[in-house]
């Protein structure tokens, strides 16, 4: 089946929705700001700011857990945070198969979480965007369950939100990385995918304009392309195109976004490449590149991340910015990964010195660099609404710290806004 995909750029991207005028910008007692403008306002003619939110934002909701706790007043002002200056929403997780469908067939579903997901961006009138639809980690193992008996066992990442390196909130992870067990056809496993994606899209058909469709495909290292999935394993590589069809079937006006980590890297961004130029061949219907840009405060950068979009550019597809987020921990400075598996290591060994002036001159660089290409850049969504709540929180690696008030990256990120390249 071939398709026609090559829109113009800006087909399907609707107007940015103004900003309130005068909004403030010092967060104050009561949950809202006092200052000049906001994230949403400054970038109103270049691109959406957007922010991944979790399930306590989602349903105002407090939370106490092993790496996060949020009182009622937090998350209070978390709100105010999202919706005062941000334009676009993704979910942390309960759009992951894990969660949204953790058991098989059609009463398998759990669809409050996701509900409450996209009500809240319904109702403030945000871009909605959803994640994930097909991915290698947290994807439930009846997925890949069957009567085949499997291959002969081999090292696999470890398995469950425990994991090293595992936040409950955030890019947890757990399901799928260590399932071993007899397994699937290809046709059953196609089948699961179908299905899954039929319902899930289908459900939020006009209300989530952009998919992550496939997530994190790419094999990191060596030469070859794809990561050595269970769904390269049991369907074969042909599974990527195929969830695109699926998705397109389900919505044939949503966005459908193709996302993966380390693009910085020279030889992973030519895999990347390489892929979507074999799928636009073949007429898949991948519409964007999202390009998740877990970066450090050593790299990349502004000449660095000019090359990385250029060279994104050549596919002519919008660029989207999927999950910035800049690590100040000195353990993440050699790495730009995104890779759930070996996050423990990447926040390790405290704060760079200067953290917060460090951290303010890499996102002026990456924002500065997401304007001199803002006819591809798109959207642009940070991974977490402040530091207390990300990942990667002893990196301190968002705008606003734990408590909503924002840092100096803040301030330079605004005023890169205005800036020339």
């Amino acid at each position: 089946m071939n398709y026609t995909y090559m829109k113009t750029l800006t087909q399907n991207f609707p107007a940015l929705p103004l900003a309130a005028a005068g909004l403030l910008l010092t967060l104050g007692a009561t949950g809202s700001f006092a200052g000049t403008t906001t994230l949403k306002d400054a970038y109103k003619d270049h691109f959406y700011v957007g922010v991944a939110i979790n399930r306590t934002i989602a349903t105002s909701t407090a939370v106490q857990a092993d790496n996060v706790n949020r009182n009622l007043d937090q998350i209070n002002q978390d709100i105010a945070v999202v919706t005062e200056q941000f334009n676009q929403i993704s979910p942390e997780n309960d759009l992951k198969w894990q969660l949204i469908q953790p058991r098989s067939g059609p009463d398998g579903y759990n669809f409050e979480p996701a509900d409450a997901y996209v009500n809240f961006g319904v109702a403030h009138q945000m871009y909605i965007v959803g994640h994930v639809l097909v991915w290698h980690g947290q994807t439930p193992n009846w997925v890949f369950e069957g009567t085949n008996p499997p291959p002969a066992m081999t090292a696999t990442p470890p398995n469950g939100t425990n994991a090293p390196g595992a936040r409950r909130f955030g890019r947890s992870f757990g399901g799928g990385f260590g399932y071993n067990g007899p397994r699937a056809s290809r046709e059953e496993l196609l089948q699961r995918m179908h299905d899954h994606i039929a319902t899930v899209v289908g459900r939020y058909k006009g209300k989530i304009k952009v998919w992550d469709v496939v997530n994190e495909a790419l094999a990191d290292g060596g030469t070859n392309i794809l990561r050595n999935s269970l769904w390269e394993q049991i369907i074969g590589p042909d599974f990527i195109a195929k969830a695109f069809e699926y998705a397109h079937e389900a919505d044939p006006d949503a966005i459908l976004r193709y996302n993966d980590y380390s693009l910085e890297n020279t030889a992973k961004r030519q895999k990347l490449i390489t892929l979507i130029k074999s799928l636009q061949a073949q007429g898949v219907p991948v519409m964007a590149i999202g390009s998740q840009t877990h970066v450090s405060v050593s790299s990349p950068s502004f000449a660095e991340e000019d090359k990385v979009l250029t060279d994104l550019e050549t596919l002519g597809l919008p660029i989207h910015i999927t999950e910035l987020d800049v690590n100040g921990a000195q353990g993440g400075q050699r790495s730009n990964s995104g890779d759930v598996a070996g996050n423990a290591t990447t926040t390790q060994g405290g704060l760079v010195n200067n953290a917060d002036q460090r951290l303010a001159a890499a996102y002026a660089g990456l924002f500065r660099a997401f304007i001199k290409h803002e006819k591809y850049v798109k959207v642009v969504t940070l991974w977490g609404v402040n530091d207390g709540v990300s990942w990667r929180a002893q990196g301190r690696p968002l705008l606003f710290d734990g408590n909503d008030r924002p840092k100096p990256a803040f301030d330079a990120v605004i005023k890169a806004a205005s800036s020339k390249p």
